[in-house]
């Protein structure tokens, strides 16, 4: 299903900087074949869409990689936000399940990370049956020119036009029908009704919106990688999930500013009867008493660091973190749970900002 998605994605990204002239509002209910070859290998891909459900076939001919050819098809709940895909030449291999947020990829839809790029009109063609206009943009690299339709916005065809090379059709509309799809296509096989009814797994974004109360995007994972270039000071504070009411004091903290990523260190830890922790191995020290009001801050943070919290014998946690600098002063927290806890960098919102220790 990777590789699907990665083709859907990359086939939307070539075509994207025209979709916005759309002169309508796109369709719900259609079908739309295409031809992919951004992997250089040509890929048929059907898109069926009736209203709140929507399927995606995934076709390539029999090659040396794939003697009996591909066929993997993907049925989008598209108000639950869940997905269910198997392969129809080996169906005994069971059912994938996964949750997606943001688009799924409806050709008529302008993907978040290309809007803001330019298209100038060059032209007009009718091509495969379609009005189109003759669209292209800038981008790294070289230009994409792209055929799109006047009257629904679809993309027929996407071209990558890269310096000192010849043009390449990454992307071609074969058909397109306005016609409900078969009520059939929408139908789970056996195979995936175990995975329709397994309990819903929170995806990370509902995770940490549930744990801090807020919105997922004013929080990235400390720990992925890569780290920001710049560097900021950090004030790192641990906070209850669901609440998020400051935890000041009982955990001890433990600090490496030195990690070498390619020469990891060996870290000994020590635990008295009394819950109190020990550290020794690398640079790892601990830095309990550099709290204030249960504000540690942490002057020109490293791009890699390890960062240890422990509270007693109820548990704690820590590891490598990634260096993400939002501000000048960024804050880190550790969220605890009753199993764990996340360590969030605050890109923005309400816990963006506290006041810090000097």
């Amino acid at each position: 299903m990777a590789i699907l998605r990665f083709l859907l994605s990359s086939a939307i990204l070539a075509s994207s900087v025209s979709t916005r002239l759309a002169a309508q509002p796109a369709p719900t209910v259609y079908t739309v074949t295409e031809v992919n070859s951004m992997l250089g290998v040509p890929v048929t891909m059907t898109i069926y869409r009736n209203g709140s459900k929507a399927v995606i076939d995934n076709r390539s001919d029999p090659g040396a990689a794939n003697p009996k050819g591909t066929h993997v098809r993907a049925i989008y709940d598209l108000p639950a936000h869940k997905t269910y895909s198997w392969d129809l030449i080996t169906p005994g291999g069971g059912c994938g399940s996964a949750t997606f947020s943001g688009d799924w990829g409806d050709p008529f839809v302008l993907p978040d990370e290309v809007s803001g790029d330019k298209a100038r009109q060059t032209g007009t063609e009718t091509l495969n049956g379609f009005a189109a206009k003759i669209l292209e943009a800038s981008i790294d690299g070289g230009k994409v020119k792209a055929w799109v339709d006047t009257k629904t916005g679809l993309v027929i065809k996407a071209q990558l036009i890269a310096a000192n090379q010849a043009p390449q059709v990454v992307l071609e509309v074969k058909q397109f029908s306005a016609a409900p799809p078969p009520a059939s296509l929408f139908v789970l096989p056996p195979s995936c009704a175990a995975a329709a009814n397994a309990p819903h797994v929170p995806t990370e974004q509902e995770r940490i919106a549930a744990e801090t109360g807020g919105n997922a995007a004013d929080f990235a994972n400390a720990i992925y990688g890569p780290g920001s270039k710049a560097s900021c000071t950090v004030l790192f504070r641990v906070v209850q999930a669901g609440s998020m009411k400051p935890v000041t004091g009982g955990f001890q903290v433990a600090l490496d500013r030195t990690v070498d990523v390619n020469h990891p260190a060996h870290y000994v830890y020590g635990v008295g009867n009394d819950g109190t922790y020990t550290f020794s191995g690398g640079g790892l020290r601990e830095v309990t008493s550099q709290l204030h009001n249960g504000i540690l801050r942490i002057e020109n943070v490293p791009a890699q660091f390890n960062l240890e919290v422990h509270y007693g014998k109820s548990g704690g946690g820590g590891g490598l973190m990634y260096r993400q600098c939002s501000l000048p002063e960024t804050v880190l927290l550790y969220v605890m749970k009753d199993d764990g806890g996340d360590w969030l960098w605050v890109k923005s919102g309400k816990y963006a900002t506290v006041e810090a220790p000097r």
